[in-house]
């Protein structure tokens, strides 16, 4: 680097009470330094200086804190509140889960119910199907069988 050249120099400074409170004190401290040094008044006179500058100083400290505690406050109310709105946005999206998962059961066990129902049903008719086939075939007549059992009518001579 050459003697002409200057190197830059970037600060990042973080915004929160902590930061201006200490910034806000070691100004003070540093302007009340060059005071006393600058200065042209007696020692009491300085004292008296100094004392009511404590008190500014003390004064505007406190009202810092107190401000800086009201905000913090107010920054804890703000994520409580949140925190219980998610929680009940997300406590309605689970009931509302549950009770879909309750009325798809009940329907996908009404349609179950319904298919043995006619599964059942093809069965009988199936079986009632093959035993009427059986007796057509055993008799070799073709309508003469009754519905009730598969006897064949006999009249009289």
């Amino acid at each position: 680097m050459s003697g002409n050249e200057r190197k830059q120099v970037v600060l990042v400074e973080r915004e929160d009470a902590g930061s201006h409170l200490a910034a806000f004190l070691v100004g003070a401290v540093i302007g009340a330094g060059v005071a006393l040094l600058l200065a042209p008044q007696s020692g009491v006179e300085t004292q008296k200086s100094i004392r009511e500058g404590a008190k500014k100083l003390r004064v505007a400290a406190g009202t810092t804190v107190r401000d800086a505690q009201r905000h913090l406050g107010e920054g804890i109310e703000a994520a409580r509140e949140g925190a219980r709105e998610r929680l009940g946005s997300v406590k309605d999206a689970v009931d509302a889960g549950r009770r879909a998962a309750t009325d798809a059961r009940r329907d996908l066990e009404e349609r179950l119910s319904a298919s043995k129902e006619a599964y059942k049903a093809g069965v009988e008719a199936a079986r009632q199907a093959e035993r009427v086939a059986e007796g057509q075939a055993n008799d070799g007549t073709a309508g003469d069988e009754s519905a009730a059992g598969g006897e064949t009518a006999v009249e009289p001579a």
